[in-house]
Formats: C-alpha cells, structure tokens, sequence
C-alpha cells in the first residue's frame, strides 16, 4: 500500500466494503464477514464524513 497526494493505491485486495462505525461499550467496531477471522485488514478513516 503507498499513499500519493491524498490516493490510496492497494494491491491484492481480496474485498472491499464500506461500513459506519458504531459504539460498542467505551470503544468502537466495524462488523465484518466471518469468512475473514485471522485475516490482516486495514481499516481507511476518511475525515469529514459522517
């Protein structure tokens, strides 16, 4: 992964998928498929969006 001026350029990338944040206690989660347990992921936090 490289970043350049404000792109994302990925390689292998098995799934793409966007989601919402939600609360989960005093933190936060993304839900995910469980097809993808034990897999690396890389989470992308786009700044304001909402």
């Amino acid at each position: 992964m490289k970043k350049i001026k404000n792109r994302l350029i990925l390689e292998n990338v098995k799934m793409y998928f966007e989601k919402k944040i939600t609360r989960f206690g005093n933190s936060a989660k993304i839900d995910c498929p469980k097809k993808f347990i034990g897999k690396k992921a890389i989470i992308v936090i786009e700044i304001g969006k909402s």
